[in-house]
């Protein structure tokens, strides 16, 4: 189910809002601490100007001692206001950077996708990664922002003391200079946008391709497979190369017209001392600030940058963030127990499909097209929504668009035959919860035993991601192993045993008939083992229900079933 955010319209400008809103707290204080920073840095020319000044005039050793006082203060406030400033906006940054990368992920897993404009899992991964991270600086640039701009009016003013052509001069130089660079910016925003798109489709393809990687070397598409990938990842390493130009141009702009502006007014406080306008004091506090505001300039120039990076990674967010749900699901939960009714549904290759699995029966769909098995599981795991097909299905006697999805997944779990295996260990796949009552009974009926033997570490031994140092029947087995310890009051399970020899097969036939015996249990599956198991079978063909009878039965009186399942 989609949250109350992720269910409202969110396009980029809304995204900064609401990181901003919800740090406001923080990037006030970071705001006082780094403005103070500012400040103290901008008071240190100042206060060697008027030390040299006094010094000049008084030349005693107690002026002398308040003025190195008064520099410790300064230096100290300088060194304590750096570092607890950018403490609370890191910290505030993290943590809003988390919350963005949560709700992606949120998204992302919600049991109804969302329509994500055609988004692969390796793009959405990179949405929750990098571009959660760029929007979340968005709480350091606008409190940096703010204390440098302080920090450069606060320089205008105390040369404007000196001399009033001091201070335009900064601000018609400020003002120049950020005019500048706020149209380079500009150009950072869109090619960062496209950056960051041409990665996240590079890392789609790799995700692909590491999915693929067994059948890929098995008919030998390897190599093309990779000059497929070296293309994405070429694009994007050409716009990461012109990114990378726009940012040097930008930052070498900005870095001369900084220079330009503090040697113009180191010259022109020459100027006006030589002239005698400003006294010895004033022109070293004009020199020292002109030094001096080369950093906040510089870092007040970077951020329009900042900025349109955050803007454009705040977008690539919309796009999962405002993608408007499949379906919009209903609140009812289905009687615990039920039956599972399929009522004359059309979608793909199903044509009218109709069946019935009363509560407690174990019934077995032998489907002479596997397109049209792929159909019915995608309808009864919901990843079709009701929307997307005719007819009905109804669960407990209630349809599937009137039932929350967390009920109907709760109530009845579809077991796909390519199941993914997680990272972590033979137990933490069966059970990712720890909540099982009946994982021993699972392990056992899956045949999953031997594996588990096989390793000193029994259930806990270690499996890769993807399940890589498993075989395509470990694998297999271990994934039923999970859809039994869950225990659910409707169990669908598709092809469960394509990758284990026929021994096994009979046994583990025999032990899901017993183990899930007085629950609902549904089998899509050629095996002959599981069709002799099940109380009774339906033969699906071109997308109807066409014989109904046991797997006996079948064979003795049906030639064409025998030919589709006998082995």
């Amino acid at each position: 189910m989609m949250t109350t955010d992720t269910q409202r319209p969110r396009p980029g400008a809304a995204i900064l809002r609401t990181a901003l809103r919800r740090n406001i707290g923080a990037m006030i204080a970071g705001t006082v601490l780094m403005g103070l920073y500012q400040a103290a840095e901008t008071a240190f020319p100042i206060a060697l100007g008027l030390i040299v000044e006094h010094t000049m005039q008084d030349r005693s050793l107690g002026s002398l001692g308040v003025s190195i006082g008064s520099l410790a203060v300064i230096i100290t406030t300088v060194s304590l206001s750096w570092r607890f400033g950018m403490r609370v906006l890191q910290k505030a940054n993290t943590t809003e950077a988390h919350r963005w990368r949560v709700q992606v992920a949120a998204c992302g897993l919600q049991p109804v996708a969302s329509d994500v404009d055609g988004l692969k899992s390796g793009e959405i991964l990179t949405i929750a990664t990098e571009d959660a991270d760029q929007t979340a600086d968005i709480i350091e640039v606008v409190p940096l922002l703010v204390s440098s701009l302080a920090a450069v009016v606060v320089a205008a003013v105390a040369l404007s003391l000196a001399d009033i052509r001091l201070g335009l001069l900064v601000i018609v130089g400020t003002v120049g200079i950020l005019s500048i660079l706020a149209v380079m910016s500009k150009r950072i925003g869109s090619s960062t946008q496209e950056q960051q798109a041409k990665v996240a489709r590079a890392g789609a393809k790799v995700a692909d391709l590491i999915i693929g990687l067994r059948p890929l070397h098995g008919f030998g598409g390897n190599h093309a497979a990779f000059g497929s990938y070296r293309r994405v990842s070429t694009d994007a390493k050409r716009q990461a190369i012109t990114v990378a130009r726009v940012n040097g141009a930008y930052a070498g702009t900005a870095l001369a017209l900084n220079a330009v502006l503090a040697a113009a007014v180191s010259l022109t406080a020459g100027w006006l001392a030589f002239g005698g306008r400003i006294s010895i004091g004033e022109l070293v506090m004009a020199v020292g600030l002109a030094q001096f505001i080369m950093e906040p300039l510089k870092m007040f120039s970077e951020m329009p940058k900042y900025v349109m990076i955050a803007r454009a990674s705040a977008e690539r967010m919309a796009l999962v963030l405002s993608a408007p749900p499949v379906t919009v699901p209903g609140p009812e939960r289905p009687a615990p127990g039920g039956d599972l009714e399929v009522d004359g549904v059309r979608h793909g290759t199903l044509r009218g499909l109709k069946f019935t699995v009363a509560a407690g029966e174990f019934v077995a769909i032998a489907p002479y097209q596997p397109r049209a098995a792929a159909d019915l599981v995608a309808v009864l795991a919901v990843n079709a929504a009701p929307p997307a097909y005719e007819g009905v299905v109804r669960l407990g006697g209630q349809e599937l668009a009137d039932l929350s999805v967390e009920a109907v997944r709760e109530h009845m779990l579809v077991n796909p035959y390519d199941a993914e295996i997680f990272g972590g260990t033979l137990r933490t796949n069966i059970d990712p919860s720890g909540s099982s009552r009946t994982l021993p009974e699972a392990v056992e009926a899956s045949m999953l035993t031997d594996v588990v033997a096989l390793h000193r570490d029994g259930l806990d031994y270690a499996v890769r991601d993807r399940g890589a140092n498993l075989s395509g029947g470990q694998r297999q087995r271990l994934s039923l192993a999970r859809a039994l310890a869950a225990d659910t009051d409707v169990l669908v399970l598709h092809n469960p045993t394509t990758a284990v020899d026929a021994v096994t097969e009979q046994l583990i036939a025999r032990n899901i008939a017993k183990l899930r015996r007085g629950r609902t249990t549904l089998v899509i599956t050629s095996s002959p083992a599981l069709l002799d198991a099940a109380d009774r079978v339906l033969v699906l063909d071109e997308g109807v229900i066409t014989a109904e009878d046991t797997h006996r039965n079948l064979l003795a009186g049906d030639e064409e079933y025998c030919l589709a399942v006998a082995r």
